[in-house]
């Protein structure tokens, strides 16, 4: 049996935003997404001092982490984003830090409505690689992401 130097981590574990102040929220494990992608109410370009900037809710009203609070970014792109039923949408990217396994990651998400999904975050291939083993058969293995 190989030994990897790699997490083990499950379909579905608990994440933490510290730039967000997003604690233990749920966070779905896909090796089929190639990128990792968040939960948006609200995302428009503004201008501030007269630069635009991306102004950023995060999450959905009826979420229970929802904040209302007006995220900006002054560093921000644009990428078009292919989902798994096809659909192809251009999306904002920004670069976010996730805690996971008490470790923290800096990992490029793409803002999306996922209200209609059963999970406000995925994370994809692009975070995974180089860092985790996927076990399906578990969930929640990295719980432990306090602040």
């Amino acid at each position: 049996m190989q030994k990897y130097d790699k997490i083990v981590i499950g379909r579905k574990e608990k994440a933490c935003f510290p730039d967000l102040n997003i604690n233990q929220i749920d966070v779905k494990i896909d090796s089929g997404a190639y990128s990792c992608s968040i939960d948006c109410s609200h995302i428009s370009e503004v201008y501030q001092n007269n630069n635009k900037v991306l102004e950023v809710v995060f999450l959905q009203r009826n979420d229970d982490k929802f904040t209302n609070e007006k995220i900006y970014f002054k560093e921000f792109s644009q990428k078009k984003v292919t989902s798994s039923n096809g659909n192809s949408q251009v999306r904002y990217i920004v670069l976010l830090k996730i805690k996971l396994f008490d470790k923290v990651y800096t990992s490029p998400f793409s803002l999306t409505n996922r209200s209609g999904l059963n999970t406000p975050i995925l994370i994809g291939r692009k975070l995974l690689n180089k860092n985790f083993i996927i076990d399906t058969s578990k969930k929640y293995l990295s719980n432990n992401c306090s602040k």
